[in-house]
């Protein structure tokens, strides 16, 4: 078992050597030459493999090459992409594409360019970033992250200088220039704070002190509950969910460990994952996907351990209430001590119009947020302010944390690397390793907010809040309701690794996005602070869902990598199992088998009854009814209240088996009904039609069916496709199931991993990499990784590229 090992390091090593004498762009194929690895000018080189479908396999010597490497390959797949969010990072978008135009959203909620802009470039401005890069590591970046990131940066700009860009989205754009790792790190800071200051954008850039004139009105209320729901409907709402289960050994049929892992991001933009495989011979060898523009594996895989993550349930911000001196209102009080805020004022240069120059306002907390469309519904009066504190945003250990997955041997140091780092920013980590160990925890950054904290110190609003939502609204007039520090936490403020929800060595370990409270159903999780979660509230269908697949996988046991396989494209809908019977039942009992839609139309609704009927529950391509269930069931969410949907409410004492059986006679239910038989008559589509002529994205000028289903159905395999009835049905998909892995070990020393990049390694049409792992998508097939050397180099497909700065 030791041979194996050295065997690989040793043929690694000699990759290395071979590919320092090959040409720029191209392996010599005619043997090696007689070259140390590095370039003799001393710059920066790396040996970039593909194998079958764009998947990059980066072999350097160091840490700043293997930055370099990941960082040209990364330009070679998203140039175009990438360029976007660096001119995100900089506050340039104004600039280059006008004030008003709205953001992708990939790295932040702002709505329109100018709000991103005023955000990011007053961080710039701010020297946040720089301050926290400056930071001796834990608290700031290890040297191998700093090496990682300044690499990133060099590769990416060698790839500009090398290549001509063929993606139209991009070519020729003035807006695509060089990088500096600065801006890598950006990128970064981008990602920790999209929880807290980064979903908050609007608020924070459109905070204005109260005029004179408004100075001496009656103070504006806050509704709680309007708040409470607010926050809610922003989780809700979120873009990004997942997936994730470790299984124990004892439960599979070699005694290791497995785990699938299924992240749910979107399919367009900045948060798109990217397939590489990382290696330094001797040092590091990991495999997965890289949220694009990190030069660190997101989430993976290694010869011993697999991790995934799954967005958490814990809240990453909170809200101090700022007391106002009457006389100024960007003056608050603190124990009676006056406390000036501080002015960020930000200039922001706009596309055929003059500079924008603003101002924000920061206080000891944080940034003083204030009511705007569609976010937190807060007023800035005369005497009462608002300031959002996020832990996150003094957060650069993202990246080294990641780091420490990719050089685990086991679940131990899985948390270990999260105990030393405490880096993760808004999501809970599943894993199993090699030794059969499996392994959940909430081990994320978030305020250090206890309950005994929230019931000495909430304001009337946050008495509200804390418990319905996990938003802490603290007065921010005492001192004594500063947050407190763990002993344990890296970062003041913030809670410590032994405060985190942590379920080790369960026969499975699951989260699809619900609290940590049943991981395991068998070992609940308790005693943990409101902010992390719920404990003994309703689970989402999905969940639920989830729970039921994966108990059942385990209590059978002898699971293999292919029971992974099967449960990913399952594609069973809970919401269907619970719904679809009683729904067909009630149907075909309407009166003349007619229903009256929401126009007060009759429609003749009895052909659906028998297609109901028929439904196999899932959301496969082929599948029949799946559409028509599909289009009901949105309808009736929409129309019913979920109080009022089931008639078995939900029971602490059933959490995966209520609530249930569907309240048919609630008001709604048949006018939902009726609207979806005639939406889909009116857009000329067969209420028996196949999910895959209905449901598809467009690539290349062809039509790709898609399986999965909406979050509301509870499907594993989740995807949110766009609703286009003028077009026959669903025409894209925002968000879903992305970088999939099933990963098991076989005491080969290579892992036993299926990947599957759902949307395909490159946004560029004229890339090979377009499209053709969202045929295999399409198809439920998946790519048999190629991890261990001997495999790379048996692939049919292999083309190595040997890159180095000039």
């Amino acid at each position: 078992m030791r041979t194996r090992p050295r065997r690989i390091v040793v043929a690694a090593v000699a990759l290395l050597a071979t590919a320092a004498g090959l040409p720029a762009v191209a392996a010599d194929r005619h043997g090696p030459r007689d070259r140390s690895h590095q370039p003799s000018d001393g710059g920066l080189t790396a040996t970039v493999r593909y194998t079958e479908y764009g998947m990059a396999h980066i072999v350097a010597g160091d840490y700043r090459s293997l930055g370099f490497g990941t960082g040209w390959a990364q330009a070679a797949d998203q140039v175009c992409t990438l360029a976007d969010g660096f001119v995100t990072v900089r506050g340039e978008r104004s600039r280059y594409f006008g004030p008003d135009a709205a953001t992708d959203f990939s790295l932040s909620s702002a709505g329109t360019n100018l709000s991103s802009d005023l955000y990011f470039a007053g961080v710039r401005r701010a020297g946040t970033v720089q301050r926290l890069l400056a930071q001796p590591a834990p608290r700031g970046p290890s040297r191998q992250v700093v090496d990682l990131m300044r690499g990133f940066a060099a590769g990416y700009n060698t790839w500009l200088r090398q290549n001509r860009i063929s993606d139209p989205s991009c070519k020729g754009a003035s807006w695509v220039r060089p990088v500096s790792s600065l801006d890598v790190a950006s990128r970064f800071y981008a990602f920790a704070v999209l929880g807290g200051q980064g979903g908050s954008v609007d608020d924070i850039t459109s905070a204005r002190p109260p005029s004179a004139s408004a100075a001496g009105s009656r103070a504006a209320d806050v509704d709680p509950g309007a708040l409470a729901k607010a926050v809610r409907e922003r989780a809700a709402d979120a873009d990004m969910g997942s997936n994730a289960v470790a299984f124990r050994g004892d439960t599979t049929a070699n005694g290791r460990g497995l785990l699938l892992g299924n992240p749910h991001y979107p399919w367009q933009g900045g948060r798109r994952f990217w397939q590489v495989q990382q290696t330094i011979p001797g040092e590091l060898d990991v495999a997965g996907a890289s949220l694009l523009g990190s030069p660190t594996v997101s989430i993976g895989y290694n010869s011993r351990v697999a991790w995934s993550h799954t967005v958490s349930t814990g809240v990453p911000f909170n809200l101090h209430r700022l007391t106002l001196d009457p006389a100024d209102p960007t003056v608050y009080l603190v124990d009676g001590v006056r406390e000036r805020m501080t002015e960020r004022t930000v200039t922001v240069a706009v596309k055929g119009g003059p500079p924008v120059t603003r101002t924000q306002w920061w206080t000891r907390y944080g940034p003083v947020v204030a009511s705007s469309d569609g976010g937190l519904p807060l007023p800035w009066t005369a005497t009462t302010a608002y300031a959002l504190n996020d832990p996150n945003a003094a957060n650069m250990r993202f990246a080294d944390t990641s780091l420490g997955f990719s050089k685990a041997r086991g679940t131990a140091d899985v948390l270990a690397s999260l105990a030393r780092y405490q880096g993760l920013p808004w999501v809970n980590t599943v894993a199993a390793d090699s030794s059969g160990r499996s392994l959940f925890t909430q081990s994320q950054v978030l305020p250090r907010i206890t309950d005994d904290l929230a019931a000495r110190c909430s304001t009337d609003v946050g008495r509200v809040t804390y418990p319905a939502a996990g938003l802490a609204v603290l007065d921010g007039s005492r001192a004594d309701c500063a947050l407190g520090s763990d002993a344990d936490a890296v970062q003041p403020g913030t809670f410590g690794p032994a405060r985190m929800p942590t379920l080790k060595d369960a026969p499975y370990a699951e989260n699809s996005n619900d609290s940590a409270w049943l991981a395991n159903t068998g070992r609940p999780l308790t005693g943990y602070e409101r902010i992390f979660g719920t404990v003994g509230t309703q689970r989402s269908l999905r969940t639920r869902g989830a729970l039921e697949d994966v108990a059942a996988m385990a209590e059978r046991g002898g699971l293999t990598v292919r029971d992974l396989e099967r449960q990913q494209f399952a594609n069973r809908v809970p919401a269907g199992r619970l719904a679809a019977a009683d729904t067909a039942k009630a149907c075909a009992a309407l009166p003349g088998g007619t229903a009256t839609g929401s126009d007060g139309t009759a429609v003749d609704v009895s052909r659906a009854c028998a297609v109901l009927a028929d439904w196999d529950r899932t959301m496969d391509s082929s599948s029949r009814g799946a559409l028509l269930f599909d289009r009901f069931w949105r309808k009736l969410s929409a129309k019913v209240p979920a109080a009022q949907r089931w008639k078995v409410p939900f029971s602490a004492a059933d959490p995966v088996g209520t609530p249930n059986t569907l309240n048919t006679a609630a008001p709604g239910f048949a006018t939902a009904l009726a609207d979806a038989v005639g939406e889909l008559r009116a857009a000329g589509i067969a209420l028996g039609s196949r999910l895959g002529e209905r449901q598809v994205v467009v690539r290349d000028g062809r039509r790709i069916p898609v399986s999965g289903g909406t979050e509301g159905l509870g499907v594993w395999n989740k995807v949110e496709p766009v609703w286009d009835p003028a077009r026959g049905g669903y025409t894209d998909v925002t968000t879903g199931s992305s970088h999939i892995q099933a990963v098991g070990w076989d005491g080969s020393g290579c892992p036993v991993a299926r990947t599957l990049l759902a949307y395909s390694q490159s946004s560029n049409p004229n890339s090979p990499s377009y499209s053709d792992q969202t045929r295999l998508f399409s198809q439920e097939r998946w790519v048999t990784a190629r991890f261990c050397e001997k495999d790379v180099l048996a692939s049919p497909a292999l083309r190595i590229v040997r890159v180095r700065e000039r």
